[in-house]
């Protein structure tokens, strides 16, 4: 596991202290919220094995380009049974629009295989059981715990790393020390809608290349927005 970095704002290296920076997260939850009142998962799909599948092709790739692709990969395959039982050249043709194809390929048949061997063709709604399943990570099984089965977690894409970060809730790169981080700051009930906010915001307003913060909403809550306030958690 790799070693836990220090809390600190983002814009000052000045430590936070742990109670304000509580209070300033859960001030930019609410105020995501308001902004984003219909902030939910982008990716189409009918049942907890087509969300799985819809997740493990979205990595280096864009939801909408999932989204054209899915429907006939799930009129195809609409379950678990079916994909583990999947010609693997049929199933790349089908799935090649979203990139890095065989490799996915490989995920889809494996999981698909583990869930029909191991769980009886459904797909199981625990964390621990999730990622075991070939191709399945913290990130994509807690989109799935999070949106098909209603289990509260957080998403750490690259929209919520990269937001975290700005916003100065860690100073962390890795992916799972950032998920525990955020668990930590936010209460375990809004975890799923701070990772579709955040995961809205990082898209529509503050992107990898060119943030919005002119525009932004919670730019009084950042430490990183020009001219910004905040500093050691207050304003």
């Amino acid at each position: 596991m790799p070693r836990r970095t220090p809390l600190t704002v983002a814009s000052s290296g000045a430590s936070e202290p742990p109670l304000a920076l509580v209070r300033r997260a859960r001030a930019i939850n609410r105020a995501l919220a308001d902004v984003y009142p219909d902030a939910h998962c982008e990716l189409d799909y009918g049942t907890p094995f087509q969300l799985l599948a819809a997740t493990v092709l979205s990595a280096q790739c864009t939801d909408v380009r999932v989204n054209q692709v899915t429907p006939g990969l799930f009129a195809r395959y609409p379950d678990a049974t079916a994909m583990a039982g999947a010609d693997r050249d049929e199933l790349e043709a089908l799935i090649k629009p979203t990139g890095f194809y065989r490799a996915k390929a490989e995920s889809l048949l494996g999981l698909s295989r583990d869930i029909v061997e191991r769980y009886d063709g459904a797909v199981p709604g625990r964390l621990k059981d999730l990622v075991t399943l070939r191709g399945v990570g913290r990130k994509t099984a807690n989109v799935v715990l999070g949106n098909a089965f209603d289990v509260p977690g957080i998403t750490v894409d690259t929209h919520m790393g990269r937001l975290a970060r700005r916003l100065g809730l860690t100073v962390n790169e890795d992916p799972v020390v950032v998920e525990r981080d955020l668990m930590a700051l936010i209460e375990r009930r809004e975890w799923t809608l701070w990772s579709h906010r955040v995961i809205f915001h990082g898209r529509r307003r503050c992107t990898a290349r060119k943030p919005d913060c002119g525009s932004c909403e919670i730019a009084a809550l950042c430490p990183t927005a020009p001219g910004a306030k905040v500093r050691n958690g207050s304003s």
